[in-house]
Order: structure tokens, then sequence, then C-alpha cells
């Protein structure tokens, strides 16, 4: 008796394909549509009799087939009762068509179900795997896996943007491949080749095509790539699999209607983000984490947005909680964010630090001391899923040798400045395909 085997059903030649193209094939429980032309089955149960039967069946049809019992492999490395497909195109899909439970216009930024992932699984001598659409949202994970003990998980973030002729494009989608491979290195995972990053990229938005927004609703499908160690580990080491994924889900605007009203913002003294030679510069899971208390506290004090200085000596800006930090002289023309090895670069940031400088402006990397805030006559947030939060105020309460906190504030105005909406607007238009794009980059997915 046989359970959890795996049946992959590929075509025959092309001289025995008529045979049974024009009306389904049904051979021991198999139902195969007349549009077949590969197709895996998982998790089937039978006994060897009925096992023969159907191979014999297949066999007689012209149809050549490959199967193994799924549970000699790792558990971690399929979900149960899941489809993996071949990667195809999407037929006659169109963005902005599947059926939400909201309108695309009220979105948000929060999970949705859509139709797959993608996934890919690395060993140790054998490399990268195929990449499968799967359809189940659920994996089986090794309880030894190192991802769950030592954390070894980096992710991503990026978007896809249908624009006016229906067509729909990623946005940078190798510098998220570059900045992952960045993360692997740091915590020795193996890298992603920067084509098989975006080629994934391009199957789980063309599996997921209707659930790209339509153009002129204001949201993207937000893209998640997800690296971790899926082997198991008891001793502190790499591990010898790991497993990548791609889910993508529909969003809005972060904040309805485009760029929110200036928000308030909290210095953090009693909590760093990460150390000088830490891995506050790549983009693993451990660094948000470490931010969960800091910014729950931020936020019931009622701030909301948190803003870390320098961990070595509480005098240098350097990141806000989830974000990059942009500050803005209006007199001088002039944009500056830090240069820190602590601090993650931004893609996001990056984009508007060029169109900075395709504006005219001078733009600085460089250490930002906490008193220049003073003299910046806007602040801004900013990364992929929001762009640009405008900061209307910086707050820190700065403890004297009695113990008792001075409040230091730096007030922005409550309005959004002028120049972080001419850098929202130009980088949001590009993304759309409303502005020329001269620096290349929107990615076609076809």
């Amino acid at each position: 008796f046989f359970s959890n085997i795996t049946f992959r059903l590929s075509p025959p030649p092309t001289s025995q394909l008529r045979s049974h193209r024009e009306k389904p094939l049904s051979c021991r429980g198999l139902d195969l549509p007349p549009s077949t032309t590969n197709c895996l089955f998982e998790n089937r149960t039978m006994n060897s009799f009925a096992l023969l039967a159907m191979l014999c069946g297949l066999s007689s049809a012209g149809i050549s087939y490959a199967f193994q019992p799924i549970n000699r492999q790792p558990l971690h490395q399929r979900s149960s009762l899941h489809v993996a497909s071949p990667l195809s195109s999407t037929s006659n899909k169109q963005p902005g068509t599947a059926k939400l439970d909201v309108d695309w216009e009220d979105l948000g930024f929060e999970f949705r179900a859509t139709n797959s992932h993608v996934r890919l699984t690395y060993k140790d001598g054998q490399g990268w795997g195929e990449p499968e659409l799967v359809k189940d949202p659920y994996i089986n994970l090794h309880i030894g896996a190192t991802s769950l003990h030592y954390g070894q998980t980096c992710f991503e973030g990026l978007k896809a943007f249908c624009h006016e002729d229906g067509e729909v494009y990623m946005f940078r989608p190798e510098e998220n491949a570059k900045r992952m491979q960045s993360s692997c290195r740091r915590i020795m995972m193996p890298e992603l080749p920067t084509e098989t990053f975006v080629n994934a990229v391009k199957q789980a938005v063309s599996d997921n095509i209707e659930y790209v927004p339509p153009y002129g609703s204001g949201g993207a499908l937000y893209i998640r790539p997800l690296l971790f160690g899926s082997g198991p580990r008891i001793g502190l080491q790499p591990a010898d699999e790991y497993t990548f994924l791609i889910m993508v889900i529909p969003v809005g605007d972060y904040y309805k209607g485009g760029l929110a009203s200036p928000v308030d913002c909290l210095i953090i003294d009693d909590f760093d983000r990460a150390a000088p030679r830490g891995v506050g510069h790549v983009k693993v899971a451990g660094n948000y984490a470490a931010d969960l208390l800091p910014n729950m506290l931020s936020k019931q004090k009622g701030y909301q947005i948190g803003l870390y200085l320098d961990a070595a000596s509480q005098t240098q800006v350097e990141e806000f909680s989830t974000s990059n930090f942009v500050g803005i002289d209006n007199v001088n023309k002039r944009l500056i964010t830090p240069k820190s090895p602590s601090v993650l670069p931004s893609i996001t940031n990056k984009s508007l630090m060029q169109v900075a400088r395709d504006m005219g402006y001078d733009v600085q990397e460089r250490e930002i001391p906490f008193e220049e805030l003073a003299s910046l006559d806007e602040v801004l947030a900013v990364g992929t899923a929001v762009v640009i939060t405008p900061v209307g105020s910086v707050t820190r309460f700065q403890k004297n040798g009695d113990g008792k906190p001075t409040e230091i504030k730096y007030d922005y105005g409550k309005e959004i400045g002028p120049t972080t909406l001419k850098l929202y607007e130009k980088v949001r238009a590009i993304q759309n395909g409303e502005a020329g794009d001269v620096h290349g980059w929107n990615v076609p997915l076809n």
C-alpha cells in the first residue's frame, strides 16, 4: 500500500497525441482534460495493483510518466495536498479582473490570498532546483530547520504596476536580487542568481496577473521574495537545504489617497536597531523582530514612527523603524541621507536620490548629526511599501544628570512639503508609466 505518491505526466509523441486530445482521458481515477500537456498529481494513495494498472493504462494511451514516493524526501520540501504546476503563461487573464471583497481603490496594505506562490529548493551538491507554482499557502518545515533556530532567513519587497496600455511592469527587480545576494553572503546562505530571481518574480506575477490592480486605482501587486534555511541543524552551522518562495499580494496606497499627513516621530533612545558591525545593512528577519517592542512603545506614547540613532554614540541619525531617513534643505536645494554600515540600502531611497539629482538637488550620503535636524525643512521616511511618509516633527526626551528628561522637538509643519510632493509624484509617475523611464527602472513582464 502506497501513500503520498507523486505522479508527473508528460505529453506523448506528436504521432500519438491526436488519439486522446479531442476528449478527456480517464485512467484509474486520474482525469486528464483534453488540453493536458504536463501535470503533477500529488499525495495520491493506492495499493500496488492499482498503481500498476494505472501505469499500464497510461502507457497504452501514449502518455509517458514519472513518479516517486514523496515520503522518501524530507517532509519540509513540500506542503501537504498542494498542486505544483508547470510554469506557464497567464492564458487570457488580464490585470485587475480578480474578484475581491473590496473595490481596487480600497485595498489598503494587508494580506489577501492569490492563486499561487513560486517555490525553489536548494540542496548542497545539487544547487538550485527548478521553480514550481504552488497553490497551497502552507509549508511543512523540519523542526530542526536553521531558519527556526538560528534565524537563517532573509526577504525582499518590490512591486509590479499596470500601465495605461494594460501591460505590467516590475520596478527595479534586479536591485532586489542584488540586495538579497548581499543578505545571503552575510548569513551564509546560497545566493540566487539575478536571472533566476527575476524570472521567478515574473512567474509569480504571471500566474497571479488578475490580482495586479488596474491602472488608475493607485494600487500595485506587492511581491515578497523569502529565502530561509529549511534543512535541519542542531549545532550552529549553515543548513544543507534552503527554500526560496515568492508570494504576491494586491495592495493599495499605504495611506489612502497617496501621501499621508505628516506623522510625529520619536527618537528611540532605550533600544538599538543594529550594531555597527552587525546585520543592519542586510534585510534579515531578525532586524524587524528587534523593532517590534520599541515600535509598539512609541505608538503607545502617541508617535506613529520611531527613529534610531547610531548604537555606538547615540549622536548620528541612522534609520526609522522600517524606512530610510531623508532630509531636505530647500534653501540650499540639498537632500541628505545617512551613510552608515548599519543602515539597509533602500531601493526606494536610491531611486529618490536619482530623481532628486535629476531635479538639480545636491544629494549627499554622509553622517548626519542629531543636531542637524534643526536645520532641515522637510523630513521623509522612505521605503517600498509607502514610498514616502512625510514627518511633521521629531521629538527626543534626553536624560539630564538628575535623571529628568528634557524634551527636544524639531517641527517641520503639518502640511506636506513641496519637495516631498515633487519627489513622490515623480517616482509614482515613473512606476505607473506616466513619466519617461530614462533610467530603465521598469522591467516588462512580457
